[in-house]
């Protein structure tokens, strides 16, 4: 499962957006929800900090 490193996470919104199981919220910063995500790393790979690892 991907993972957020909230002191990298900006809040951009860039991962909810491409999140096609809309298994991320952002309340803050962004926050996976594991019984949503079927761990297809496209977050990771969108993320423009590198904040999903």
């Amino acid at each position: 499962m991907p993972k957020i490193n909230e002191n990298k996470c900006d809040g951009c919104g860039t991962c909810v957006a491409i999140c096609q199981k809309c298994a991320i919220i952002m309340p803050n910063v962004a926050l996976i929800r594991d019984e949503l995500c079927v761990n297809c790393g496209l977050c990771a790979k969108i993320c423009p900090v590198g904040a999903i690892e």
